[in-house]
């Protein structure tokens, strides 16, 4: 718990410091609803929180990990503490009922009772309304902890009865940092960090051969538009379909082409330090100068026209000739 609670003491400062206050000065609310970004720090700080409010012993805002409840919580067998997730799409309204009934019962350890329910925004009706009559009455010893990345699909009534804690997303550099630091290149992290910023499933992304080859594609695509555009579009019909078959490529594809066009911008305007591909810095340079921020304004809005065609089901063949036409006439 302490390495966990270091790390995200420097992702989420104002989040922690935010819990601790409150512990100290006893003004826990009775529902928190922790928002954010997949890799954001949710279910890590939930933990941090959770061992705090049942430990016997804190010290400064900080469970002392040794006393029972702390030793309990760790081990997983803490009788004061429930947690559930979706079982298959949802969480169903008997996932409610039970946890409540637990929550209910007598003859647990003393102290405070903690559940924590993952994916809040997975509740259907009927679970959603179980649990909003259980906070529309809250019990003094017990903290409700729900986690979503889904803010909008949280009904709004339980989010009024919940005091809302929005965790920030791992900044562009730092995630670069954690990749590296597992053995991720420079220039792959910091494409695919501009994709997710959760760090797992970013390294899992660099690994993956198709990701490589897509990322390639679309690079060698921008340098084909540079030069010819009858060359452009067969390069669409013998690298780029193939590739990106499906709606969820299509996207993909889109959004790596984005941020070329992006960097490209970035660059001119001598904005280096964060380019989603640094080991294209001179080929972006030499684009760059050919290119006013007029027109590379445009070609950003064409890519971004391109997607919202894409979401309303356009012909993808069709869609990409259109794109390919309007970034050369840029």
């Amino acid at each position: 718990m302490q390495k966990t609670t270091e790390a995200y003491e420097q992702m989420q400062p104002a989040v922690m410091e935010r819990l601790r206050r409150a512990f100290r000065k006893d003004r826990l609310a009775h529902a928190y609803l922790f928002e954010g970004t997949t890799g954001s720090g949710l279910e890590e700080v939930a933990g941090f929180f959770v061992q705090l409010l049942l430990c016997r012993s804190p010290e400064n805002g900080n469970p002392c990990g040794d006393c029972r409840d702390c030793r309990l919580y760790i081990s997983g067998n803490h009788p004061n503490f429930a947690a559930l997730e979706p079982d298959g799409q949802f969480i169903k309204i008997d996932q409610i009922r039970e946890l409540i009934s637990r929550m209910n019962k007598t003859g647990f350890s003393e102290g405070r009772k903690v559940y924590l329910i993952r994916q809040a925004d997975r509740m259907n009706a009927s679970s959603s309304n179980g649990l909003l009559k259980f906070l529309e009455e809250p019990e003094t010893d017990v903290t409700a902890i729900l986690l979503t990345d889904r803010l909008h699909a949280v009904m709004d009534t339980i989010q009024s009865r919940c005091q809302l804690v929005t965790f920030r997303e791992l900044p562009h550099q730092q995630a670069i940092e954690a990749l590296t630091g597992q053995g991720v290149t420079r220039s792959m992290a910091a494409t695919v960090s501009m994709l997710t910023r959760n760090t797992e499933a970013a390294a899992v992304l660099a690994s993956d051969e198709q990701f490589g080859q897509s990322r390639s594609t679309v690079v060698k695509l921008v340098e084909v538009l540079n030069t010819n555009v009858q060359e452009a579009l067969l390069f669409l019909q013998s690298d780029w379909f193939p590739l990106f078959k499906e709606k969820e490529d299509a996207e993909r594809g889109l959004d790596l082409l984005l941020f070329a066009y992006r960097d490209i911008a970035s660059v001119k305007a001598g904005l280096e330090e964060t380019l989603t591909y640094p080991d294209m810095k001179e080929t972006w340079k030499q684009i760059a100068l050919q290119r006013s921020f007029a027109v590379l304004s445009d070609q950003l809005q064409a890519i971004l026209t391109a997607k919202q065609q894409l979401g309303r089901n356009m012909n993808r063949t069709l869609l990409m000739e259109q794109l390919v036409l309007n970034l050369q006439e840029g």
